[in-house]
């Protein structure tokens, strides 16, 4: 058999610490710590302890040239039969085949190590953000500030005051009005369907190709509205529609070219408790018409930029701009929406299909008609949505985990 290391790998050198009643009693600070190294290897998505013997070994084997297992000096074998198990090393048999399949695809999508790293282990399975927020006591803005401290100024200011250039305020403008009714949605209403026309006027403005530049048979380069790294447009929609009129309630993929939705199996759980575990809980974003999984085709991507280490923040960056493009969409056409990262990608992943190794959800936004009481504090401090009269201008009720106010 012969064997190499795995394509991409991390070794962390990781301190825990216990409560120790010895080390209290004998005068110390009361607490023991073990030093442990984990193995952080993209393609198997889950820490690996590894002792000193695994740790020199996964050191001497190379990620790209095959060796003789049998060349490896005999005291070196029992830690190479571990490695194996673990899928840290890669070996050339049928018996280590699902190992190294998963190792492979991760080579030809072209990550670069730091960002498949990043990708793999901040992935979430079964998060709760709602709890979190209780457990830590900042569920709210003066909680955060209670428990956190003063944040970094709301504005930075570089240089002397004095030496600043006043510019003039511009009168405002219908897309001035349309900015400043832009604000995360944080109460829908279920009650109200969304007519069909206007989920597809959405998609159309913000996800759909506007036209196509196509080079030779099997290559083509799209124009949306939202700029993309390379112009590769490598953002998928995935769409859980909950009160659509004429759409059945469910999951569905959508085409950009073809400007259709294509239906997908049902999740395993009910479609509104689907949603609440796609977004960890946080239940004001459960009852909305449509939520919009955002999800890469990183190989897409890196297939340009290969082994590139801006390729994962232009992925990065293309979701904020989809979002944005969602969020005008939507306030134009009368609706609320919302973006979070808060998500639990995972059961995400499974759900629709996905490959981690070549795409994955990145972020879940979602829009639809906006309730007519604010159940749940949005942050609208001119009043431009609620009213002024709906403003609580202490901040009080402003949630604190959502990226998209």
């Amino acid at each position: 058999m012969r064997v190499r290391r795995c394509a991409i790998l991390f070794l962390e050198p990781r301190e825990d610490t216990a409560f120790d009643l010895a080390s209290l009693l004998a005068g110390g600070d009361g607490l023991a710590r073990t030093q442990r190294w984990m193995a952080l290897a993209p393609h198997l998505g889950d820490e690996v302890e590894v002792d000193a013997a695994e740790r020199e070994l996964l050191g001497a084997l190379s990620p790209e040239q095959w060796v003789s297992g049998n060349a490896l000096q005999a005291e070196s074998r029992p830690a190479l039969r571990r490695l194996l198990k673990a899928g840290l090393a890669i070996g050339s048999t049928s018996a280590h085949a699902a190992h190294r399949e998963r190792d492979e695809r991760l080579r030809g999508a072209h990550w670069h190590p730091l960002a498949a790293t990043l990708h793999a282990f901040t992935r979430w399975d079964d998060a709760d953000a709602v709890k979190n927020m209780q457990d830590s006591g900042t569920e709210t803005a003066v909680e955060m500030r209670e428990v956190l401290g003063a944040p970094p100024p709301e504005a930075d200011a570089v240089g002397e005051s004095g030496s600043r250039i006043a510019l003039a305020r511009i009168a405002g403008n219908e897309f001035d009005a349309l900015l400043a009714r832009r604000a995360t949605c944080r109460n829908f209403d279920p009650a109200r369907k969304l007519p069909q026309a206007l989920l597809a006027q959405l998609l159309q403005r913000v996800f759909a190709a506007q036209a196509e530049v196509r080079v030779g048979e099997d290559t083509a380069f799209l124009k949306k509205n939202s700029p993309s790294g390379g112009g590769l447009h490598p953002t998928e929609a995935y769409l859980l529609v909950q009160h659509v009129e004429g759409i059945e309630p469910g999951l569905y993929h959508y085409h950009a070219t073809a400007h259709a939705l294509e239906p997908l199996p049902a999740p395993a759980l009910p479609l509104r408790e689907f949603l609440m575990q796609a977004v960890a809980q946080q239940h004001w974003f459960a009852d909305a018409h449509v939520a919009v999984v955002l999800v890469p085709r990183f190989d897409r991507t890196f297939w340009k930029y290969r082994r590139h280490m801006k390729g994962y923040r232009v992925v990065a960056l293309e979701a904020g701009h989809l979002s944005q493009t969602l969020y005008l969409a939507a306030t134009e056409a009368g609706l609320g929406a919302f973006i979070t990262a808060a998500i639990n990608e995972k059961p995400l992943e499974q759900a629709l299909g996905l490959d981690p190794l070549r795409e994955g959800a990145l972020a879940v936004c979602g829009f639809g008609w906006r309730g007519d009481t604010m159940e749940t504090m949005e942050l609208d401090p001119n009043g431009a949505v609620w009213g002024p009269a709906a403003t609580d201008a202490t901040g009080s009720g402003f949630t604190s985990l959502n990226v998209g106010e």
